[in-house]
């Protein structure tokens, strides 16, 4: 295995291809010598947004359980605002919170490439939950959002990019995004 040579998959999500992020999450992993070795913005699909996130059971029970403790740490009733507390119930409106908000505007997909990309990126993106985000990260410098603000407006988290988490992740990701297709994968830098 080249460790210079690790590729992951980022995807520029429909908040920050709106509050015209691209450049500048680009710029990001250049200036940390990453390198963009494929790059398309396109309009999803529901079926490739739902191809993208999982369907098992064990997934979407984890998305409940996770709401359920959002509701919990602020002493909410998750029956009163969403009409159950079944943590698979609630996983399914989440995944579909997903879908909608996925395919609500563009995104931008791209591989990306260099010394332990799949760390480095995750790094470089901060925590998931931008509220929660070290300034400095793309999420913390560029978004605001929580899952209790989420939750209570019924829509997914918006945390500007999506990032592979592990490097089976992100050659499943890749292979589900770029298929086959001939993309740019090395080139030298200066």
């Amino acid at each position: 295995m080249d460790f210079k040579k690790e590729k992951t998959y980022v995807m520029i999500k429909p908040d920050g291809v709106k509050k015209a992020l691209i450049g500048e999450v680009i710029n990001r992993f250049e200036r940390r010598d990453l390198k963009i070795v494929a790059l398309e913005m396109f309009q999803p699909t529901t079926e490739q947004i739902d191809d993208h996130y999982p369907k098992d059971e064990a997934w979407i029970e984890r998305l409940g359980t996770k709401s359920l403790g959002t509701y919990e740490k602020y002493g909410l009733d998750a029956k009163d605002y969403l009409g159950t507390d079944s943590a698979m119930e609630i996983g399914k409106m989440v995944r579909s919170w997903l879908v909608d908000y996925m395919t609500s505007a563009p995104l931008v997909r791209m591989i990306v490439e260099g010394v332990h990309a799949v760390d480095m990126v995750r790094k470089i993106a901060g925590e998931t939950l931008p509220y929660k985000a070290d300034m400095g990260t793309i999420r913390g410098d560029f978004s605001n959002d929580s899952p209790a603000v989420a939750n209570s407006e019924k829509r997914a988290v918006m945390n500007i990019l999506h990032a592979s988490e592990t490097p089976q992740e992100a050659e499943h990701e890749i292979k589900h995004w770029f298929g086959d297709r001939d993309v740019i994968m090395s080139y030298d830098r200066f």
